[in-house]
């Protein structure tokens, strides 16, 4: 018989390797790898559709414009990454042009026209989900975490600044009680396998995913779960789930309550 510690591990999803650590859902009509619930406030689903989960599946399909808070990854409408212009150049190749010198003028970077827009970090090509999981790590960080023991997954928890998930913000128009400043970052689902459950994984979760918000400088955190339902019928778990983890419950709607946690 052996007494080893099984090796506890939390990880962030940001390529093609660690979203395939993703565990099933437990209802199969439902999966996290091709959810867009909440990032499509209109047409969202969570419903398992294997299709996008080959490479580059769903590139084509509508991905949901969503609102643009200042400092946010997507720029507003007509504008670009500016570069300074009055920047101190970083290598020969990128010197101002002086009409002063002789010879062949060096190549030089225009400050008026926009540079390309970086691609995705996990790269072209790949599944739907992890595009949208991926469009703002350049500015915010990750957007899901995984919970691994042994090296096999047993949770898994998205989350991401209120502005990546139009359908919480809809849902936070509800509610003018809830306050405006300081915008909460939110966790938009939490899940743990059946064989899983009852050890406290999704707790440790949420406790690293709480702590991992409040260093990039979040001052609150919002989850909006579904009293009653079923523990296999809901991606946001139950608000006795999320008071256990220090939340409170800041909008006691008998069906979709709001729960809150700050941070320090």
């Amino acid at each position: 018989m052996s007494n080893a510690v099984p090796e506890i591990r939390i990880i962030d999803v940001v390529d093609v390797a660690s979203f395939g650590l993703l565990p099933p859902c437990a209802d199969p009509g439902f999966d996290h790898r091709t959810c867009d619930y909440w990032e499509d406030a209109d047409r969202g689903s969570k419903a398992a559709r294997l299709a996008w989960l080959e490479p580059g599946a769903g590139s084509s399909a509508r991905v949901p414009r969503r609102p643009v808070l200042f400092g946010d990854d997507d720029d507003p409408p007509f504008a670009a990454p500016l570069e300074n212009p009055f920047a101190r150049p970083t290598d020969a190749a990128s010197r101002p042009f002086n009409p002063l010198l002789r010879g062949e003028a060096p190549v030089v970077d225009n400050p008026f026209v926009p540079p390309p827009r970086a691609r995705p970090l996990a790269g072209a090509g790949v599944p739907r989900k992890l595009g949208l999981l991926d469009r703002g790590r350049v500015a915010f960080g990750s957007y899901a975490k995984v919970v691994l023991i042994d090296d096999q997954p047993v949770a898994y928890a998205q989350f991401g600044p209120l502005s990546a998930y139009p359908r919480a913000l809809r849902l936070r128009e509800l509610y003018p009680q809830l306050p405006d400043a300081p915008l909460p970052a939110v966790i938009t689902c939490i899940a743990t396998t059946p064989a899983a459950r009852g050890a406290g994984h999704a707790r440790r979760l949420v406790a690293a995913i709480c702590a991992d918000l409040g260093e990039r400088g979040f001052a609150a955190v919002e989850a909006y779960p579904q009293a009653g339902a079923r523990p296999d019928a809901t991606s946001a778990a139950t608000p006795e789930f999320w008071v256990g983890c220090g939340f409170r419950v800041a909008v006691d709607d008998e069906r979709f309550p709001v729960v809150r946690r700050e941070l320090e």
